[in-house]
């Protein structure tokens, strides 16, 4: 299969030439369009979640030897995180180029962060079965590099954090509430609250996923805890 114009631009944005051009393919086709000869990503995709993870482990093992597995576990966490692979999907232009059916594409499924932060592992896959592991490395560390030096130490997300915090105190852990909801479906804008058993709460607003919206809400009561604002 020769690829597309778009396809090979997006190859040159990725940074790697496939020999396999069908592999690719595969991993930028969603399920919603999807049929028996033209299979989906899905099964890439938890192929492209090991590797990243793999490479992620093994580079952050390397860069720190003096740190503990517990101060490894969150950085691990950030850096694999659906989040994360979905800025990364965002920063290449992946979403441009996913293969999704009608309605997908309807309800704006080229924004969405799950479909992105899916889409991108499962071209890591695709990477990984055209040309091997050490491409697929270097592939991954070049795109995740700017992501890897805003790690901070503890880059432990801030509902956890929350939730600690909480707990040191003797009180149950935070409660989230969403107290409304306006922007189109395909573009929610959440409004959530985060609430402490003592009556402390702090609200957050914003597009995105909801769990995203959950971890401002919690960043902004620790910030009013914390005395930082």
């Amino acid at each position: 299969m020769k690829p597309g114009a778009d396809i090979r631009a997006f190859m040159t944005r990725l940074g790697h030439e496939f020999s396999r051009p069908d592999l690719l393919i595969r991993a930028l086709t969603h399920g919603s369009i999807a049929t028996a000869t033209r299979p989906d990503n899905q099964r890439l995709e938890f192929l492209g979640d090991r590797v990243l993870g793999l490479v992620m482990a093994e580079a952050l093992f390397s860069a720190d030897r003096q740190a503990t597995e517990g101060q490894l576990a969150p950085r691990y966490n950030a850096l694999v995180r659906g989040e994360t692979c979905a800025a990364v999907a965002r920063e290449i232009g992946l979403g441009d180029v996913l293969k999704l059916g009608r309605s997908e594409m309807l309800s704006g499924g080229r924004r969405k962060e799950a479909l992105l932060a899916d889409g991108m592992e499962a071209v890591l896959a695709a990477v990984y079965l055209d040309a091997g592991f050490e491409p697929a490395r270097e592939v991954i560390l070049r795109l995740w590099a700017e992501h890897m030096d805003a790690t901070p130490d503890d880059p432990r997300d801030a509902k956890t954090a929350l939730q600690e915090w909480a707990q040191a105190q003797g009180m149950p852990p935070p409660e989230y509430e969403q107290t409304g909801r306006d922007g189109p479906d395909h573009a929610p804008v959440f409004h959530i609250t985060a609430r402490l058993a003592d009556g402390s709460t702090a609200e957050a607003r914003g597009a995105g996923t909801k769990r995203s919206i959950e971890q401002a809400a919690a960043q902004a009561l620790l910030d009013r805890l914390e005395g930082r604002s």
